[in-house]
């Protein structure tokens, strides 16, 4: 069942303001099966929602963060370092909170059993990370830039390069998904899902941006990615209630 927050118990809807996706978008076709068909109902939340399950720093791997250092081999493709911090919508930083990052290899394949999509697998790149926010908020993962891949979602439709991230807060009802795009991509204005956030200025939140203070001489270029949850600045996610 889906649920809604205060605010859209008052009749204000999460694509009103275009800043998050609206559930139809009727481009992007999966939302016309998926989208609720009856008003949502305002569910009172539980001790159990608000306290647990959660995480622990114990779960967190040494080499989680590096994608390009989880097998044996180097996986191939562009080295790339992905930074940012996570911040509340007064732009405090969010601290020990656990982030999930999963995407395409090189080429734009997933190592999913149902990506069909005829591009090569790469041995020494599984494509998953994860790591926790530090004091000031900041997150760091090591990956390869993601290849373009077709979704067949209307004729010769591909998305653009990007990688999904995944926010946790102390419980694991406080989930929140957002997908992270690179400058200058050609194929933003084919992409419904990019489109389907209909405030330009907030589209722009889910561009990351080149940082030389980042980037690696010889080793890596670096990408700077700020997530802000809530208020007039936030970033725009897939699954905001």
């Amino acid at each position: 069942m889906a649920q809604r927050t205060g605010e859209e118990a008052a009749g204000h809807r999460r694509e009103d303001d275009g800043i998050q996706p609206p559930y139809l978008y009727p481009d992007y076709v999966e939302t016309r099966l998926r989208a609720p068909k009856k008003p949502l109902i305002l569910l009172p939340r539980t001790l159990s929602d608000t306290t647990g399950p959660a995480h622990g720093r114990g779960s967190i791997g040494e080499l989680d963060h590096d994608l390009t250092r989880q097998h044996s081999g180097e996986p191939l493709g562009e080295r790339i370092i992905v930074t940012g911090r996570v911040l509340d919508g007064d732009g405090r930083p969010v601290r020990s909170s656990l982030i999930e990052i999963w995407q395409a290899n090189a080429a734009g394949r997933y190592t999913h059993h149902l990506d069909r999509h005829p591009a090569p697998l790469d041995p020494n790149f599984s494509g998953a990370g994860r790591c926790l926010t530090d004091d000031d908020g900041r997150y760091r993962f090591v990956t390869v830039k993601p290849g373009a891949y077709p979704w067949k979602n209307h004729d010769n439709a591909w998305r653009p390069a990007h990688i999904h991230l995944s926010l946790f807060g102390s419980s694991f009802r406080s989930r929140l998904i957002t997908q992270m795009y690179f400058p200058g991509d050609p194929l933003f204005e084919y992409d419904p899902i990019f489109l389907s956030v209909q405030d330009p200025q907030a589209r722009q939140r889910m561009i990351s941006t080149f940082d030389l203070e980042t980037t690696r001489p010889e080793w890596a270029l670096g990408y700077r990615f700020d997530i802000v949850l809530e208020g007039r600045e936030a970033t725009p996610m897939e699954n905001h209630r």
